[in-house]
């Protein structure tokens, strides 16, 4: 092959590639009407996206992510190995982790009880018997595929999203039914703890941002689809406010308590009710900051914990979100002050000389990773926080990425088992 003809294959290769990632002007959707992410600075954000070099190169990363997905799935509460207690299949299920069968499972006895607590010893049951795993993956696959879709015009992508959201949510055959009952459960035991809800309240707020971006045109998402997915929400809303296991999990002090906060607000705002999303966040100021949030900025409950910086960056990812969804509701969460100086600011401040490198976190902690708090030290930086801003070139990208600028909106960027 001459130069030529190989130069000019190469530039159509570049432009193939270039299509991939960058989609075409006239099929812009409109502004998704997301709980935390800002709508309107994802539809900003993808404007961009042509001119923007940096931003392609982390759409590549997103894209990985996506692609990832396309080959997996969909996944089913239907299909663990053993129903929860009452029997029904739609049920969710999550297993306490530190528990252990003391015999052998029978027809009888399919659980192998009584259980005993092995502290800090996990049960590889919560792993393969329950529906734990496989929600976490409907929870990442719903949302990277959503914004991939929503960045490039893929249509597999958004095929890919609504395909696993139905299966998990709506299809009859398949669906889960819209409450934690049976949530961290202990077999014969409990049949489920508050302490469960966690398992959506950490996440499900990101599949309720990609339900609204599907909901700006993505193509096999319909109408139906969108108004049957408002009515689980809605059943999941009610079931967490009026519930005994809701009402225990709000009265929590620590992350739980946050946490329940965040998707309080979150399916609020989804479903249309922003009265309650508004007084939400605003509880949150003194009934969240000021009694969890020390002057200094340290998180006392989270720091007396043996994975001391896992939790307090868990716990300001609940923060950061709720603020964002303030932003919607009319509510500045970031200027919020109790009376010894709390704020979910100082709350991050506290995290900058572990999160840059420059001092040793000095609680304990057992499994210490660095870019744990790249996503809420971004979000206190966006809201203004100049330590937070001079902070953010220091950080440690996550694996797989720093996806910051494509979804601005804190994630827990490791993990923990239990």
């Amino acid at each position: 092959m001459s130069g030529r003809p190989r130069a000019a294959a190469l530039l159509a290769a570049v432009v193939t590639f270039g299509a991939l990632l960058v989609p075409s002007a006239h099929a812009a959707p409109q502004v998704p009407r997301t709980a935390v992410l800002d709508g309107a600075r994802l539809q900003q954000t993808r404007a961009r996206l042509e001119h923007d070099p940096g931003l392609r190169r982390t759409l590549r990363d997103l894209t990985a992510r996506a692609d990832a997905w396309l080959d997996q799935g969909p996944w089913t509460v239907v299909d663990k190995p053993k129903p929860a207690p009452g029997g029904d299949v739609h049920d969710y299920l999550s297993q306490a982790p530190y528990w252990w069968p003391t015999t052998a499972p029978t027809a009888d006895n399919p659980w192998g009880c009584p259980y005993v607590q092995r502290d800090g010893e996990r049960n590889p049951e919560v792993d393969s018997g329950t529906d734990r795993q496989d929600v976490e993956k409907v929870f990442d696959s719903a949302y990277d595929l959503s914004l991939a879709w929503y960045y490039t015009g893929r249509r597999s992508y958004a095929e890919k999203a609504g395909l696993i959201l139905r299966t998990w949510f709506l299809d009859p055959a398949t669906r889960m039914n819209p409450d934690l009952d049976h949530a961290q459960f202990i077999p014969c035991k409990y049949d489920g703890r508050a302490i469960g809800i966690i398992d959506f309240s950490q996440s499900y707020t990101s599949v309720l941002d990609a339900q609204a971006i599907l909901a700006t045109g993505a193509p096999g998402w319909t109408a139906r689809d969108r108004a049957a997915m408002g009515g689980w929400n809605s059943g999941l809303l009610g079931w967490l406010r009026d519930g005994d296991f809701g009402k225990q999990e709000c009265a929590a002090a620590n992350n739980h308590g946050t946490f329940y906060d965040l998707q309080l607000a979150a399916l609020a705002y989804a479903t249309g009710d922003t009265a309650l999303a508004r007084r939400t966040v605003l509880g949150a100021r003194a009934g969240r900051i000021d009694p969890q949030i020390a002057g200094d900025g340290g998180q006392p409950q989270e720091l007396a914990r043996t994975r001391s910086w896992h939790y307090s960056t868990f716990d300001l990812v609940a923060y950061t979100r709720l603020a964002a969804i303030g932003r919607h509701v009319g509510v500045n969460l970031w200027s919020h002050r109790g009376p010894d100086g709390q704020s979910v600011l100082k709350a991050v401040d506290y995290l900058l000389p572990a999160a840059t490198g420059a001092a040793a976190w000095p609680h304990p902690e057992l499994e210490f990773h660095r870019y744990a708090a790249s996503d809420v030290v971004h979000a206190a930086a966006d809201a203004g926080d100049a330590a937070a801003k001079r902070a953010v070139p220091m950080l440690q990208a996550p694996p797989g990425g720093d996806l910051w600028a494509l979804r601005p909106a804190a994630e827990q960027l490791d993990s923990i088992a239990g």
